[in-house]
């Protein structure tokens, strides 16, 4: 994804943004990347590193709205989608 919003990676090769959203009761949230584009994800369908495995959202209890986390992205049904998420 050279030349886009993209550019500038976490540590570990992650994109670089923050939690704005959260719901815990649809499994939903947003991502707002530093370049500021929000970019969506569910619970199953991200992965938080460092999460116990099993449940039907692990790691969620590690997220909080206005966290500085690091993540990856993946194309889905409905378009570009956060795909694992890094708390600091």
């Amino acid at each position: 994804m050279s030349g886009d919003i993209f550019d500038e990676r976490f540590p570990d090769n992650f994109y670089r943004g923050v939690i704005i959203n959260l719901n815990r009761a649809t499994l939903k949230g947003k991502v707002r990347s530093d370049s500021g584009r929000e970019i969506p994800f569910q619970f199953p369908h991200v992965a938080v590193v460092g999460a116990a495995i099993g449940g039907l959202a692990p790691g969620m209890e590690m997220l909080r709205v206005g966290d500085h986390i690091g993540f990856d992205v993946g194309w889905s049904s409905k378009g570009l989608a956060v795909t694992k998420i890094k708390p600091l």
